[in-house]
């Protein structure tokens, strides 16, 4: 694993919202990260997560159409299979992680596969800390291509820079693909800038950077691991997110976020 980051990479990503490390993953690794997936999907048997099928409602049937043929999505996979515990779990993660955003320590949020089955709907220009049950403008997320993710198969796309335009306000994930641009109207001339990888290649980007993904116009699939962090020390903001019924019933605005078999302590530099 290409886990060490040069001063340059940790600029870039600082500056522009996100960096790419180009095999990230050795051969074994990759196959491992694949294996581990194949037995996770296996597993899951249809379900988003541990617990429930469905994490957001998604509007009408015509709405479910659409947003299932985004991508395939399962979350919280190192939950509930060792291999992917094993991997998600990894300090070395939670040290990039801690390195990129700034923070002294690195809890999971989630993570998730996100898989776009042959020709795929687009995945529309988003963020994602707004979804989740902390505000934090340091979050942010690896994104391991476990296929080629190129062109034509539905690679990421960033607006360099945009994390540090954007708030917390959140127009969600439509059908239209610049729907964001109605809320963050000064970034809708910015200049997109593409993140083809190559298997076992990464990207890190921040939770408040603008990004998207093609559609996979390919009779191929394309797979993609991916893990939120939390920066240590963030409270609850009343946001559900992947919070189950009864942990929602537990918290209150401003609880701190620290249950370890929810969202566990990988890395602290304390």
């Amino acid at each position: 694993m290409k886990n060490e980051l040069s001063v340059d990479q940790i600029e870039k990503f600082q500056n522009d919202g996100y960096v790419v490390i180009e095999d990230f993953l050795s051969a074994t690794e990759l196959e491992f990260w694949r294996e581990a997936l194949n037995e996770a999907i296996e597993k899951r048997k249809g379900y988003k997560m541990p617990d429930r099928k469905e994490v957001y409602g998604k509007g009408d049937d015509a709405d479910k159409s659409y947003y299932d043929n985004v991508f395939d999505q399962l979350i919280n996979l190192w939950q509930d299979n060792e291999k992917m515990r094993k991997v998600m779990l990894d300090e070395r993660l939670g040290k990039m992680a801690a390195q990129l955003s700034g923070a002294d320590g690195i809890r999971i949020w989630h993570d998730q596969a996100l898989i776009k089955k042959p020709w795929a709907n687009p995945t529309s220009w988003h963020l994602d800390t707004p979804y989740w049950s902390f505000t934090d403008r340091r979050a942010l997320s690896i994104w391991v291509a476990l296929d080629d993710a190129t062109y034509e198969n539905g690679c990421l796309f960033f607006l360099p820079g945009s994390n540090h335009t954007t708030t917390f306000e959140n127009p969600g994930i439509g059908k239209n693909m610049g729907a964001i641009f109605t809320t963050y109207k000064e970034l809708a001339t910015n200049k997109s800038v593409a993140a083809p990888m190559k298997a076992g290649s990464c990207s890190f980007h921040n939770g408040l950077t603008v990004h998207g993904a093609n559609a996979n116009m390919t009779p191929g699939v394309r797979r993609a691991m991916t893990c939120a962090y939390m920066p240590d020390g963030n409270s609850f903001n009343g946001t559900q997110n992947i919070l189950s019924d009864d942990q929602i019933k537990e918290l209150k605005i401003g609880d701190l976020l620290s249950d370890e078999k929810q969202n566990p302590l990988i890395y602290s530099n304390k």
